[in-house]
């Protein structure tokens, strides 16, 4: 401003000559300036309280943010440390549900071979006890109606005293008692009804025995029944528990990896908010004592305008101007003629440089302006050509150096957008596949996982089948073997009276843990003629039914053994497969979790690389504002310097010839 305010003065004192009263322009000149700087005073003031509200809002608002985000991170972390140990317990939680179900399913299948050996012990003591019940209602039948021991079958008399021998509870005499009788012949006569009475007491006995072990059996069915019914209810808890468990646990462990990008966030805003708060207060206070020492500045300045303007314009002033600053004498009317053509062809120079530069530089108004007056020197006009070249020469530079700065930020900074718009896409394309990995790992593993319940609910079902399959196969031998068995005491009995040589043969077959076979059966009274074609035929059929039923028991027997490894095989594929489906659970559960581990980091990339771009295009916006007009005037005011510099030559050099003609006609005025 001093600088602006000297160059209007000199104006003025170059224009005085060529006016009436030329210290009344240079007073209103400064009386203009004078009201530039006021004006300017409050424009500036305008726009220093509006910053200055800046900075006290915003840092009242860094103060709340920092207050809020210092107070937030201790409560973050320990959230964390919250999840990270409710992870830990739902772990082992989920762990101990595990080993529960295997103990409740090892506990099922124990009791389960428990069962089955109970139950097999009760069929073979069931059958043992029914077919010696048997024996002896016909031994008690047959002693009541008067026979001997001699009518007893072999089987049936091998069955008593195998019994007798080993499990009946009677005193040794009347075991000795029964099994003489039992091996007496048509010879013994049974005595008072003793051996009946034995044998009605032995039935009893076996028939309570029966029942109780009957009553046992059911009790045991029952108690099993109620056990796995128990067991599976405990497994399907703790099954729905585990399923639950992982889930949360999965859950918890997203909720910990975003509680920590949050404490991560929050702990770099807190450091961001507190550097820039550090850096507002400092620019503000800068700015506050910047703005002190302008004021200063800007009142010496309209102090000093306002005393020179005292100073010319007081009446003193005025007069003494008057007087000294009226026309020149004649006797230099030649000299000043000389010296005005030298101003003239110096000033149309400037004036045509005026001309072809648009628009026209302000400082070759002041030159002309010097000029045209006729108070000023040539040698200073000279030295203001000569600043006024150094000037120019010195804004080409500032020109020259901001354009190459402004190329080289545009290049930097369009380089860096386009960086930034191709990591956002790339980012924008990796959250696509991470979100439909997500997805996919969540439709898989709720695939797996109805694959797995379906599994097990076909396992379950095979098992069912197949316990239903052995117990139909067990039957059907139970059952085959009794008719075979009783088949062959049907013949025994037909050959006891139409082939007496064979009696006893037939049931050497079916009785072959029996011990040794007893000697043939004494022969039978003859009194009745046999009909022996006719029972032929009979005992034929026999034989082919005890055929057709060895082929179906060696039938029955292949199939169940096939049955039973087929069983064996997909239990042991439906393991396999369950396993393999549950690492592949655990193994998408995983992907999964680096899915979504990938999918916040490449969130939050997108994120600041948006950010970061919005702030590269401001930067750009503010380049253009700060070069567009100086890259897009550059060549005109590099031209226009080129031509002031070269008619600022021009005119120096006609004036610079102008002074030693002058200086010629001075030294001759000196020696006259």
């Amino acid at each position: 401003m001093k600088t602006q305010a000297a160059l209007l003065i000199a104006a003025g004192v170059c224009a005085e000559g060529s006016a009436a009263n030329p210290i009344r322009k240079v007073v209103t000149l400064i009386q203009n300036l004078q009201k530039k700087v006021e004006a300017e005073a409050v424009s500036e003031e305008k726009l220093f309280n509006a910053f200055m509200c800046y900075c006290k809002n915003g840092v009242t608002s860094l103060e709340e943010t920092i207050s809020s985000n210092t107070g937030k991170v201790p409560k973050v972390q320990a959230a964390i440390e919250g999840a990270e140990a409710k992870v830990k317990q739902i772990k082992a939680e989920l762990e101990q549900h595990k080993a529960d179900r295997k103990a409740t399913e090892a506990s099922s299948e124990k009791a389960t071979a428990l069962r089955e050996k109970e139950a097999a012990a009760f069929a073979k003591f069931k059958s043992d006890s029914e077919t010696n019940i048997a024996a002896i209602e016909k031994a008690v039948a047959a002693l009541e109606k008067g026979a001997s021991g001699s009518f007893l079958q072999a089987g049936v008399r091998s069955s008593l005293r195998k019994y007798v021998i080993d499990k009946a509870e009677l005193a040794d005499v009347d075991r000795d008692l029964v099994m003489a009788f039992l091996q007496g012949g048509d010879q013994y006569a049974p005595q008072s009804g003793q051996i009946t009475g034995i044998l009605k007491q032995m039935g009893d006995t076996m028939v309570a025995e029966l029942k109780d072990a009957t009553a046992e059996e059911n009790a045991a069915v029952a108690n099993y029944d109620g056990l796995i019914a128990a067991n599976n209810k405990q497994i399907d808890s703790l099954t729905a528990a585990i399923e639950k468990k992982s889930v949360r646990v999965g859950e918890v462990a997203v909720e910990v990896v975003s509680m920590k990008n949050d404490l991560k966030d929050t702990e770099k805003a807190l450091i961001e908010d507190q550097k820039f708060l550090a850096d507002l207060k400092k620019n503000c206070g800068t700015k506050e004592a910047e703005w002190a020492e302008t004021c200063k500045l800007r009142s010496q300045e309209v102090i000093a305008l306002a005393d020179t303007i005292k100073i010319l314009n007081s009446d003193d002033a005025l007069e003494l101007f008057k007087k000294t600053l009226p026309g020149s004498a004649s006797s230099f009317m030649q000299m000043q003629s000389r010296t005005e053509s030298t101003r003239a062809r110096a000033l149309s120079m400037l004036k045509a440089a005026e001309a072809n530069v648009k628009p026209a530089r302000r400082s070759l108004d002041f030159i002309a302006l010097a000029l045209s007056g006729k108070k000023v020197g040539f040698e200073k006009v000279i030295k203001m050509c000569d600043d006024m070249v150094a000037l120019l020469t010195k804004e080409q530079g500032d020109d020259d150096k901001k354009k190459e700065y402004c190329d080289k930020q545009f290049d930097i900074a369009d380089d860096k957008k386009k960086g930034l718009e191709q990591s956002i896409s790339d980012s924008e394309k990796a959250i696509e596949d991470a979100e439909e990995t997500i997805a996919t790992a969540d439709d898989d593993v709720k695939a797996l996982t109805d694959g797995v319940k379906a599994l097990d609910k076909q396992v379950a079902e095979a098992g069912e089948q197949r316990s239903a399959e052995n117990k139909e196969y067990k039957d059907l031998m139970a059952s085959n073997a009794a008719a075979k068995k009783l088949i062959g005491m049907a013949k025994d009995r037909m050959n006891k009276f139409y082939n007496p040589s064979l009696a006893g043969a037939e049931l050497v077959s079916i009785r072959e843990h029996d011990g040794a076979a007893p000697g043939p059966p004494p022969a039978a009274p003859k009194a009745y003629s046999k009909k022996s074609e006719e029972s032929q035929g009979v005992l034929v059929m026999m034989d082919d039914l005890v055929k057709d039923l060895d082929k179906e028991m060696q039938v029955a027997e292949v199939d169940e053994k096939n049955a039973a490894e087929e069983y064996k095989q997909t239990m042991s594929d439906a393991a396999a497969k369950r396993a393999d489906d549950q690492k592949a659970i655990t193994d998408k559960k995983a992907a999964k979790a680096d899915a979504e581990e990938a999918l916040q980091t490449h969130t939050d990339a997108k994120a600041s690389g948006t950010k970061e771009l919005a702030a590269t295009v401001e930067y750009i916006g503010s380049l253009h504002g700060e070069c567009d007009w100086l890259l897009q005037y550059y060549d005109v005011r590099k031209e226009a310097r080129t031509s002031e510099i070269d008619a600022l030559g021009k005119a120096k050099a006609v004036l610079s010839g102008a002074d030693f003609s002058l200086l010629q006609t001075n030294n001759l005025r000196g020696r006259k």
